[in-house]
């Protein structure tokens, strides 16, 4: 379907591919994985063309469709959700915008002298469009955008009005409505929350065609994908199975190279000894010159590389009061909507709060009233004694200076710290090396959310709110941060679409009410987040697996 054959790739000095090879057969699902930097995206833009090799050959059959989702969301504006998601239907798409031109102009009064000629465009545009299976695919588009977490009010409201995150998401309902034979998903769970991940996961499940996807959600690649292909060292390397089999199967491979290796270094080794043993002995000359040349033709084996992933302890922060936040007769509304009505909650000192809820439930409302970043209609917001918070959300990232880099704002954040100490806290967030002198201005959404992350916990609060933390780190990253995280001695309330944070972590569940705008009265469920499923029969509210 696609080959990507012998290809190499190199930018400067930096070696992407060496004659590398890749093919993504009919129906597959694989999983594409690799350090940052690896080349994850340059394969993708390889695919779809607007890359090329210096080497080697990308070649596709003539009538493949390929849908590309990436990260960086072009403009939009001047459109309904609806109408922007359909805009990725080919044909038919074309062909829905059109007939909304058309019924425009009819009942435009400066075009009432073309009105025969709109009429009869009109009649031949609906009837291709009706033969095309348009009319269906309105209802696919809402039934789409519903399962990526939209109203009924947003989806035929204005694109322009939504935030970059909701964008995303109407951007990956453009690609899906697509259908194309091939989709190309660089991490396609960022910016969803966990109902919205599921409803993903049975959508690409069920889908005919090909699927090559980046993510950093290990329990959504396992579920979807059965083969992994690994991208490292200019190298790719393809596991028949789903993440969790890659990992075994890497570490087996990884054990046995480094077996083969230790085997001939310690037959080199003995070798080498006799060669310097009877170098000077004419009876063993031609031994000795026999064995070299063995020794030249041996294709020497090299250790696996490891992935480092750095490892930090954060310190320990200061004492609360026993009681954190206390949450009396809460209401909150945006216009007719309800959010929150009388309600009353109460976060203890060490407890570990997950927020649970469907889209609109008020998840993100909850954690920025806490934060003060928001205020309630009427009720009070509490906090406790000797509180020291930590907020992170994405407007975490306003207060880093662009002028500054990586290690220039830890230093100017931590200015009593030796650089030693900076550097390994930079290092346990994947700023390794030459990446401290990054400009901020230059990082990626995800180095800077890393960056702001780094930041907090380096000296840490007593009581962190976290909205989405795992959103842009990768796999290694994450366990190293919920591992740090679970020794944490202070309190925690926090939104995550993420299964592995929060079963790695939640102690305590609210789970919000029903479906936007319901009365029904928040779940608090005094146990983990693990207890909850099991308690509850399902994985998120609403949604059952």
């Amino acid at each position: 379907m696609i080959t990507f054959s012998n290809i190499s790739k190199q930018y400067g000095r930096q070696l992407i591919f060496v004659e590398a090879g890749f093919q993504l057969n009919p129906g597959e699902k694989v999983g594409l994985v690799g350090p940052n930097g690896a080349g994850k995206t340059t394969l993708f833009r390889m695919a779809v063309g607007e890359e090329f090799p210096d080497e080697g050959e990308v070649s596709l059959p003539k009538r493949l469709t390929v849908g590309y989702f990436r990260q960086d969301v072009e403009e939009m504006a001047g459109r309904s959700v609806l109408d922007e998601a359909i805009a990725g239907s080919g044909r038919v798409g074309e062909l829905h915008h059109e007939l909304e031109s058309l019924q425009h102009a009819m009942g435009d009064p400066a075009q009432a002298d073309r009105l025969d000629r709109i009429l009869a465009r009109f009649g031949e545009v609906q009837e291709e469009y009706d033969h095309l299976g348009g009319y269906s695919l309105e209802a696919q588009a809402r039934e789409v955008l519903h399962g990526l977490g939209f109203a009924g009010d947003q989806i035929d409201g204005d694109v322009g009005a939504l935030s970059g995150g909701w964008k995303m998401r109407v951007a990956l309902a453009r690609v899906l409505l697509g259908r194309p034979d091939v989709l190309l998903m660089d991490e396609p769970t960022n910016h969803l929350d966990l109902e919205s991940i599921i409803w993903l996961e049975r959508f690409l499940k069920s889908y005919p065609g090909a699927l090559l996807m980046t993510s950093h959600d290990r329990e959504f690649m396992n579920r979807v994908v059965s083969k992994i292909a690994e991208i490292d060292a200019g190298e790719i390397t393809v596991y028949s199975g789903n993440f969790d089999f890659y990992e075994r199967e890497r570490a087996i491979r990884e054990a046995n190279q480094q077996a083969a290796y230790a085997r001939q270094q310690a037959m080199l080794a003995k070798e080498q000894r006799f060669i310097d043993r009877f170098r000077t002995h004419a009876a063993k000359a031609a031994q000795v010159q026999s064995r070299i040349k063995a020794l030249d033709k041996i294709e020497k084996l090299e250790l696996p590389r490891r992935r480092q992933v750095v490892q930090f302890d954060f310190r320990v922060p200061p004492r609360s009061g026993d009681q954190v936040v206390v949450i009396e007769d809460l209401h909150k509304s945006y216009g007719p909507r309800v959010i929150y009505q009388g309600f009353d909650f109460t976060v203890r000192r060490g407890e570990r709060w997950a927020v649970m809820g469907r889209n609109g439930a008020g998840k993100t409302t909850l954690l920025k009233m806490i934060a003060g970043a928001a205020q309630p209609d009427s009720g009070t917001v509490r906090l406790g004694a000797s509180l020291r918070m930590g907020y992170f959300a994405q407007q975490s990232l306003d207060v880093l200076d662009p002028s500054l880099t990586v290690l220039d704002q830890l230093q100017r954040d931590f200015p009593q710290d030796g650089i030693g100490s900076l550097r390994t806290l930079a290092g346990a967030f994947q700023f390794c090396g030459d990446d401290v002198e990054k400009p901020i201005r230059a990082l990626s959404g995800g180095e800077r959310s890393r960056l702001a992350m780094a930041r907090m916990l380096y000296d840490p609060p007593n009581f962190l709110v976290l909205d989405e933390p795992t959103n842009h780190l990768d796999l290694a990253t994450k366990e190293m941060l919920v591992a740090a995280l679970s020794q944490f001695e202070g309190t925690m309330i926090f939104v995550s679409h993420d299964r592995m944070f929060l079963r790695g972590l939640a102690s305590r569940v609210l789970e919000l009410g029903g479906e936007s705008g319901t009365a029904r009265q928040p779940l608090l469920y005094p146990g983990s987040y693990v207890e909850y499923v099991e308690k509850l029969g399902h994985e998120a509210p609403g949604i059952y697996s």
